[in-house]
């Protein structure tokens, strides 16, 4: 399987967006963790939600794709088990009663594989809670990347986009066909707010880089610029960037 390039920067992801922790934290309702509990969480970046758990009496792993966030988890939280791992090929098998993943599941283009692999991870009656881009998610500002990039004279290639944002029909099919029963499948609107004037920029910096591949460095700067004159007006709310989040919550049982 092809070894999907690691272009994370752990510490401009702890610094300039935190709020990916701080928003998944409301998603441990869903999750209900028990003292004991063996729980994977997947796509664990830097290890804040995975240390949380932890503190909660519950025995973590932690895995991520990403070399430089699984790093700087082990920095940070070294009594804690992280190890990195492609989510669509996990070893484990019947190990965990959770599986746990926030803002993970959209980088992964190949949902499929990642599914039987967490089904695989499970113990019988175990559960998958996760979080994660829906249908629409960034949608105003992924087109507006697209659009600067092609204003500049440059192709932009569709295998460039590096998300996939399903409706909750479609991954809630995609669970059954993995053996998962469906028991919970939201998709809303989140509003996010980022951190000061260069909010886009480091956003596109952080998350949306690979958009920008094969631009030359020389032209980057101008389709930045491009994308935030023309957002303005719909995206800077009361002194601060607002982007158009979309998020899926689901929650499957192995039986």
């Amino acid at each position: 399987m092809e070894k999907i390039k690691d272009t994370w920067n752990a510490s401009l992801y702890d610094t300039k967006h935190s709020f990916v922790s701080m928003y998944g934290e409301s998603l441990f309702q869903l999750l209900a963790p028990q003292k004991g509990q063996k729980i994977l969480d997947l796509g664990c970046g830097t290890g804040d939600l995975t240390k949380q758990l932890s503190d909660l009496g519950t025995e973590m792993t932690g895995v991520d794709q990403s070399e430089q966030m699984i790093k700087q988890a082990i920095n940070k939280y070294p009594q804690i088990r992280f190890i990195v791992h492609d989510a669509r090929e996990l070893e484990f098998r019947e190990e965990f009663d959770a599986v746990f993943s926030n803002a993970a599941l959209h980088w992964i283009k190949q949902p499929k594989q990642a599914l039987d692999s967490i089904y695989h991870s499970l113990k019988k009656g175990g559960r998958f809670v996760a979080e994660f881009g829906g249908k629409g998610n960034v949608e105003g500002l992924y087109k507006e990347i697209i659009k600067q990039i092609e204003a500049a004279g440059i192709h932009f290639k569709t295998e460039q986009f590096p998300w996939f944002f399903p409706s909750i029909a479609e991954y809630s099919t995609l669970m059954e066909e993995a053996g998962f029963r469906v028991t919970f499948a939201q998709h809303f609107d989140r509003p996010t707010p980022l951190n000061g004037e260069s909010g886009i920029r480091n956003w596109i910096e952080m998350f949306g880089s690979s958009m920008l591949e094969g631009v030359p460095d020389a032209k980057k700067d101008g389709i930045i610029k491009g994308v935030e004159n023309n957002l303005k007006s719909d995206l800077y709310i009361d002194d601060r960037w607002i982007v158009d989040y979309k998020r899926i919550r689901v929650i499957g049982i192995k039986e």
